[in-house]
C-alpha cells in the first residue's frame, strides 16, 4: 500500500499504521535496529525531529522504502496552490 506523508505528523502516523500492520510493539520494532522506544513513540506521535539516518533504521526494521517523485498537481498549477505541506 503506497502512503503520501509530506508532513512529520504524516509520515509518523504512516510508520505507526505499519508497524502496527505487520504486530510489532515500539519496543521490539526500536530494538531491531538499535533505537530506544521513546525514539519510535517520538517519531510516531508528535513526527519529532530526527536523523536520516535514523529515519531509514525504522524504515528497515518495518521492511519500508522510501520513493522519491514527483508530486501529482490535480488540476491546478502549483503556482496557484497554498502550500500546506513543507
Amino acid at each position: 500500500m503506497d502512503v503520501v506523508a509530506r508532513t512529520p505528523a504524516q509520515l509518523g502516523a504512516a510508520l505507526k499504521s505499519a508497524r502496527i500492520r505487520r504486530g510489532l510493539s515500539q519496543t521490539s520494532a526500536a530494538s531491531s535496529v538499535g533505537v530506544k522506544q521513546k525514539t519510535v513513540s517520538s517519531l510516531e506521535n508528535i513526527g519529532a525531529r530526527t536523523s536520516v539516518e535514523t529515519l531509514y533504521k525504522m524504515l528497515s526494521a518495518l521492511n519500508l522504502e522510501l520513493v522519491i517523485r514527483d508530486k501529482k498537481r490535480g488540476g491546478k498549477s502549483a503556482r496557484t496552490q497554498k502550500p500546506r505541506e513543507w
